[in-house]
C-alpha cells in the first residue's frame, strides 16, 4: 500500500516508491538520499517535516512530503 509521506506519523519507518513533481527537484530529492529504494523515518511529521535518512535529519515542507510515496515498514528497529 502507498502513501503520501505526510500520513506518517512520528518513529515510523517507510520504503520511498515514488517521488513526484518537477524533474529539478526530483533530482535534487535525490541528492540528499530521497529516492525509490531508500529507507526513512519520519522524526517529526508536519510543517516542518524531520526525516532520518541514511543516518542525516533532514528537513522538509509538508507540500514537498506529499509528492513522495512510500510504503510503511511496519516493526521495523534501525
Amino acid at each position: 500500500m502507498l502513501i503520501p509521506l505526510d500520513l506518517m506519523r512520528a518513529g515510523e519507518w517507510a520504503d520511498v516508491a515514488d517521488v513526484r513533481g518537477e524533474p529539478s527537484w526530483v533530482g535534487r530529492l535525490a541528492e540528499l538520499g530521497i529516492r525509490p529504494g531508500c529507507r526513512l523515518q519520519v522524526v517529526q511529521p508536519g510543517s516542518p517535516c524531520l526525516l532520518n535518512v541514511s543516518g542525516c535529519k533532514l528537513c522538509l515542507r509538508p507540500n514537498e512530503c506529499s509528492s513522495i510515496l512510500v510504503s510503511p515498514v511496519h516493526g521495523a528497529a534501525f
